[in-house]
């Protein structure tokens, strides 16, 4: 069984899951985010993201991580402050020495939906059917779920893959 971190950076809301995976098998473990104060400045909120996600990578331990690429949007200032978010997403888990996978999100709406043009309510309630233990107030930590699934479905592919080339 393989323990997965999901992540869904942003910085006002880091959204994380925690699933264990096994084949094709799934189980949902946690899931939450991790706010900051926009009042703060950026130096204390990107530590506060990255402390969050020390704290559950020595809590859960997982074998690896993911975590959703962004998209850039019109608004330069907006796009640059979640590239420092998802900095800390990717650099905290690498400094832990977890393998980081990363996947746009188009890629993981279509693991989860079957649709890369889902919208966040039909990921959500994608999520909740493939995991009905799963706890998700708020959307970031669907997403986050939603990203360590697409990882795993396409984790299990990868091995097999592999599998079959060294046989």
């Amino acid at each position: 069984m393989t323990r997965v971190l999901g992540i869904d950076p942003g910085l006002r809301f880091t959204g994380w899951g925690i699933i264990e995976a096994e084949g094709p098998s799934l189980r949902y473990v946690a899931s939450g985010v991790i706010a900051t104060d926009g009042e703060d400045r950026l130096p204390l909120r990107l530590k506060r993201l990255h402390d969050g996600l020390s704290d559950l990578l020595a809590r859960y331990q997982p074998a690896e991580a993911a975590v959703e690429e962004t998209y850039f949007n019109s608004n330069g200032t907006t796009s640059l402050k979640l590239g420092y978010a998802r900095a800390i997403a990717l650099l905290a888990p690498a400094m832990a020495d977890i393998p980081v996978s990363e996947y746009p999100a188009k890629t993981v709406k279509k693991a989860i939906s079957g649709s890369g043009s889902a919208d966040k309510r039909q990921v959500g309630l994608m999520v909740t059917r493939l995991m009905p233990a799963a706890v998700t107030n708020r959307a970031d930590a669907a997403d986050a779920l939603a990203v360590a699934i697409c990882h795993a479905y396409h984790r299990t592919s990868l091995l097999a893959w592999n599998k079959a080339l060294a046989s």
